[in-house]
């Protein structure tokens, strides 16, 4: 909203009263010990002009009752003052106690945020994926391949996604592969000797062969894949058809591997956290699993254990202390997302 304090411009506001309110605190607890050191140099007087008045006699009896007074007023002025300091002392301790709790609140808003930011950022560069996947299923060259398998359709197929991987350089391969698995062509053929290897086995192709049309696709989770080369990738797939229509016949499967790894890497790298020194941005998938981390360490192998009952999105603290942000992925457009998380872990000072 126009004109609304950001979080960490109220965080900056909350520890400015804070200060401000320690050092009122401060001040009116020193004046309240100056009155108790005058009160008490009252009463030692009026208690060395009571002495003088009993040597005095019966001439100073009058005067005893003026210094029993002053010794009176003495004592409830020192009473007095001891209360305000007892008062303040706890008044302002609270007034502190809830700004520090407005400021955690704050900067726990501001990693909820960060958090939101990180799985959007790849949502949307995933949603993108789920477009080409299905685009380039229906070139030409990829569904005569499929639909009329020879070596010189496997020649041209692998020529055209070349020619797509030249210009979209977020992928590692493009694989065409027939219905039982066999990889037919690929893109970068000098660089992944994969074709006539049987990718049947593989949970985005068994997910793949259950499409039901052309418009539906298949985002796999991110895995290391042995084929090309244990690189970390996020495979997608859509149902080649006859014609190249959304409602033929499905003649193959064309699967796209998304250079995961350098993308990821620059998202949670990218994200600007207020002490990158003390913070860890992270990628979860479903399962908890490190996908992406700022700090490169524990990716596909870290399970994070953000509390099973939670939330879409919220703050909590550590067992060591740290401050995490989280955020369930709220899907793009029509990429309904696949349960993955952003997450801030800010350590403690």
């Amino acid at each position: 909203m126009a004109g609304e304090p950001r979080t960490n411009d109220r965080a900056d506001v909350a520890a400015l009263v804070s200060r401000l309110t320690s050092e009122v605190n401060e001040i009116a607890c020193g004046k309240t010990r100056t009155i108790q050191n005058i009160t008490s140099q009252m009463k030692i007087l009026a208690l060395n002009a009571l002495i003088e008045s009993a040597r005095a006699g019966k001439h100073g009896a009058g005067f005893a009752i003026v210094a029993q007074e002053v010794r009176n007023v003495g004592a409830q002025i020192e009473q007095i003052a001891r209360d305000l300091e007892a008062q303040l002392t706890r008044r302002t301790g609270e007034l502190i106690e809830s700004i520090g709790d407005m400021t955690r609140r704050s900067h726990g808003d501001r990693l909820v945020d960060l958090a939101l930011n990180a799985v959007e950022l790849i949502d949307r560069n995933l949603y993108e994926r789920t477009c080409d996947v299905r685009w380039w299923a229906t070139d030409s060259a990829v569904v005569d391949c499929a639909s009329e398998p020879s070596p010189q359709a496997f020649a041209h197929a692998s020529e055209r996604l070349g020619v797509i991987l030249s210009a979209y350089t977020v992928y590692l391969d493009l694989w065409l592969c027939g219905l039982d698995g066999t990889i037919l062509a690929n893109g970068r053929p000098n660089r992944f000797a994969v074709a006539g290897q049987n990718v049947a086995g593989q949970g985005w192709f068994k997910e793949a062969l259950r499409l039901r049309s052309g418009d539906d696709y298949v985002a796999g989770n991110v895995e290391r894949l042995a084929l090309l080369g244990d690189a970390q990738v996020a495979t997608y797939c859509a149902s080649i058809c006859a014609d190249g229509r959304s409602d033929g016949t499905p003649l193959g499967i064309l699967a796209i591997h998304f250079d995961w790894e350098v993308q990821a890497k620059a998202i949670v790298q990218g994200v600007r956290v207020d002490d990158p020194n003390r913070s860890r941005v992270l990628l979860l998938d479903a399962d908890r699993r490190v996908i992406a981390a700022s700090d490169g360490q524990g990716i596909l192998d870290e399970r994070f254990p953000l509390p099973s009952a939670h939330p879409p999105s919220g703050t909590y603290c550590d067992n060591h202390g740290a401050l995490v942000g989280f955020h369930l992925t709220p899907g793009y457009e029509t990429y309904r997302g696949l349960g993955w998380y952003g997450v801030i872990v800010r350590r403690a000072d």
